[in-house]
């Protein structure tokens, strides 16, 4: 099976020096790609800027936008068989950006900002067949919201991840998990480190891929 595996954060340029971005520090996605390749998968690794080496054996691709990212999974899409969403996409980018570097007797009292591209919502799907896996990343509410985004954004499942905490998810070596399905099955996996929980969600993806 192919996998194709989005990871890390996306940054949305101010101006040549400054950007907007997020606490996604890439190691969940890195993992899961670690896990596939471990278990005979070919792995396609789209990662936005992250500190971390790349799995052997993936074909990696890096981006930093959102826009970049969109694009490198766009491309590929087709050759995939599961599509797993797992970066943590900027929600929105400056209206503008200065080509210059901003000085502080010149910078205004608020940044504009404008919603950033949607990835999911965006993609053309080919004729064939990809099962999807989306990751919702919540402070509050994470059952109802990664149930929303369920139904919104034709995955197959929703990988729910609780990042109000310190001790897990962003940033973490660990995470802590709930799965949602189309048919209402959810799967609660209790804190582990992110390599063990990849191994575990791979499994689930193949056989939810075998099911497709």
């Amino acid at each position: 099976m192919r996998f194709l595996i989005t990871a890390g954060p996306t940054r949305e340029p101010i101006d040549p020096v400054r950007f907007i971005s997020n606490r996604s520090s890439g190691k969940m996605g890195f993992a899961i790609a670690s896990a596939a390749l471990e278990a005979g998968h070919e792995v396609m690794l789209v990662t936005g800027p992250v500190c971390l080496a790349p799995p052997v054996g993936a074909q990696v691709v890096r981006v930093i936008t959102g826009d970049e990212m969109f694009d490198a999974v766009q491309s590929r899409l087709a050759e995939a068989d599961f599509l797993v969403m797992c970066a943590a996409v900027a929600d929105f980018k400056p209206a503008e950006y200065s080509k210059n570097k901003i000085k502080k007797r010149n910078a205004p009292r608020a940044i504009a900002l404008v919603p950033a591209r949607d990835i999911l919502s965006s993609l053309v799907h080919p004729k064939k067949k990809i099962t999807i896996a989306g990751f919702a990343a919540e402070t509050e509410s994470l059952a109802e919201n990664a149930q929303k985004k369920l139904r919104e954004k034709r995955c197959d499942v929703i990988v729910g991840n609780d990042v109000s905490r310190m001790d897990t998810g962003l940033e973490s070596d660990d995470n802590e998990l709930v799965l949602f399905f189309r048919n209402g099955e959810t799967i609660a996996m209790p804190r582990e480190n992110k390599l063990v929980l990849a191994r575990k969600l791979v499994k689930i993806f193949a056989q939810l891929a075998e099911k497709s």
